[in-house]
Parts: structure tokens; C-alpha cells; sequence
């Protein structure tokens, strides 16, 4: 059994596919084991993964007959994987080369944390550096309210979900839902079983481009299609869906009963910073199920 598992789920990432890979492999950690999941990819993904594997034989690749959304293709990583530890990898993301080695030492020396990661910086197509992340890292209060709240109230990008993880921890969880946000539920999930770690160096790189998902699908609505394509022409209250994931994950965590009240009190704060999109959801309802029975075909009786 690896220490580590590293999973990297990818639909259509040739363009960046190789850098990932060479950025996994380089690292100075070796006791690691890399799940390639392939959701059906119709470019040289394949091609590509598969040289990859030929030549190191801690590469596992294996391929969706269809596109089964994301959620699908990165909870299957982690269901194939065996390590103590499991990172999930974006197929357009760099980690410099001790980024493994430092979170495994971090976790190996702080039982209590379950999740560990780096300092991040944002880098464009070329790979050239055009921001710091500029926000304070999430999770790291010894309180586990604070630091659900912290996370499930964020309101900007989430590279946290990227760090490395128990394993023993994740599987607890119900992993990535098909539900837009999902990953940022998981994440306020995890902060329930215990803090988080910050290594204070930038090994983490992530791309921003313009086919990366967070660009190209704008909207919660619209985002679900990624997360699970055949919710897409559902009609769906994706707001309203993390509000009560949320509640369930402090219901189903370890928590003493003074804690899980804590946590519900907060939600309040959610409530406040999510009220305009909690009534967009009830409003777009509206307006698909107006739309439906206006464009409904009547029906006529023969006479």
C-alpha cells in the first residue's frame, strides 16, 4: 500500500494533461500511487495518459465509456485508491516539486488535522504567475464551527479541496455529490472531523484559462451540468440543496450536541450572505414551470 494516493480526474485535458502528470511525477514524495480517471475524453487525453502509464507503473489509467460529470470522475479516484493519504489533482494544476512531502509531514506530525495544504498562486494558460491568492486560508481554527462556517460561508474560489487528506476521514464522507458547490460542502464536512493545516510556502499553482469549469459554466444552475450532466435540464434549487447539505453534514458529524448547535447557528450567517440567491432559485422554478405550461400542447377532444 502507497502512503499516498494522488487522484486526477479528466475529460478533454490534452492541453494541459502533460504538465499535470510531469508535476506529480517530479515530486521529491515517492511512495505514491497516481489514478487516472478518464471520463470519456474524445481528445489525445487518452494517447497521452497511456504513454504516461507505460512508463511509470504507479500510473493507473482507466476510461468511462461515457461522460459521467465530475463528481462521478473524482469520487472514482478515490474509491480505486489504497493510500493513507489521498490529493485530489486538476488536469490543468501544478504542485511544486516537495508539495506531497510537506503535507505528508504535516499530517504525519498532527494527528488532529485532517486536511493539509499550501499557499497558492494563480497562473494563466503559458503557466506565467498573475495572482496571489489574496484570501486568508480557510479551517485552521482549533473550533470546529468556526471553521465550518468559515469554509461553507466562503464566498470567492476554494483551492482547499486540492490539499492532501486522510483517507480515513474522506470515507466518512459522501465525497462529491452531483450537486453544484458540492465540493465546497465536502470541505465544510471534513472541518467537522478536525482542523485543517496551512504549509506557509507557495507550491500549489492554480490555472485559470478559458475552458476551465469555473469560467465557463457562470451560474449554480448551469454549473450542475458539470458536476452531473443528467441533471442539467432538471428543474433544480441548487442554493437551496447546499443549505440543506450543510445542515446534514453537522447532523451526521462526530460532534457533541453543543457543537452541532453551534454550527446551526451559524448557518444563520449563511443564510444572510446566500438570501439573494436562496430567492433566484425560487424565482427561476417559477419561471421554467410558467414557460412549461404556457408552451404545453392543449388537448382536444375528438368530436
Amino acid at each position: 500500500m502507497p502512503k499516498v494516493s494522488i487522484g486526477l480526474p479528466v475529460y478533454n485535458g490534452e492541453r494541459f494533461i502533460e504538465a499535470a502528470l510531469a508535476s506529480m511525477l517530479s515530486q521529491t514524495f515517492e511512495d505514491c500511487e497516481f489514478i487516472v480517471s478518464d471520463n470519456a475524453s474524445t481528445d489525445r487525453t487518452e494517447e497521452i495518459c497511456r504513454a504516461y502509464a507505460s512508463h511509470d507503473k504507479r500510473i493507473r489509467y482507466v476510461r468511462n465509456e461515457v461522460n459521467r460529470g465530475a463528481a462521478f470522475n473524482y469520487n472514482q479516484t478515490f474509491k480505486l485508491s489504497s493510500g493513507e493519504y489521498f490529493k485530489w489533482a486538476a488536469c490543468d494544476d501544478l504542485c511544486a516539486p516537495t508539495y506531497v512531502e510537506k503535507c505528508v509531514s504535516g499530517l504525519d506530525q498532527n494527528p488532529s488535522v485532517v486536511l493539509c495544504f499550501t499557499r497558492v498562486k494563480f497562473i494563466d494558460e503559458s503557466g506565467a504567475i498573475i495572482d496571489d491568492h489574496g484570501y486568508s486560508p480557510r479551517g485552521l481554527s482549533l473550533k470546529a464551527h468556526e471553521r465550518f462556517v468559515d469554509l461553507v460561508a466562503a464566498m470567492h474560489i476554494i483551492t482547499e479541496i486540492f490539499g492532501l487528506i486522510r483517507a480515513t476521514c474522506l470515507k466518512q464522507t459522501p465525497l462529491i455529490a452531483n450537486y453544484a458547490a458540492s465540493d465546497r460542502v465536502l470541505l465544510g464536512e471534513l472541518a467537522l472531523h478536525g482542523r485543517f493545516c496551512e504549509i506557509p510556502e507557495y507550491l500549489f499553482f492554480h490555472r485559470e484559462h478559458a475552458e476551465s469549469a469555473s469560467t465557463v459554466f457562470v451560474t449554480l444552475h448551469t454549473y450542475t451540468k458539470w458536476f452531473d450532466p443528467s441533471r442539467s435540464d432538471k428543474l433544480i434549487f441548487p442554493t437551496w440543496r447546499i443549505f440543506g447539505e450543510n445542515l446534514r453534514s453537522i447532523y451526521r458529524s462526530p460532534l457533541t450536541l453543543v457543537e452541532k448547535i453551534r454550527c446551526y447557528a451559524g448557518m444563520v450567517h449563511w443564510l444572510r450572505l446566500y438570501r439573494l440567491l436562496l430567492m433566484k432559485d425560487v424565482e427561476i422554478a417559477r419561471r421554467r414551470l410558467f414557460d412549461s405550461t404556457r408552451l404545453r400542447p392543449r388537448n382536444r377532444l375528438a368530436g
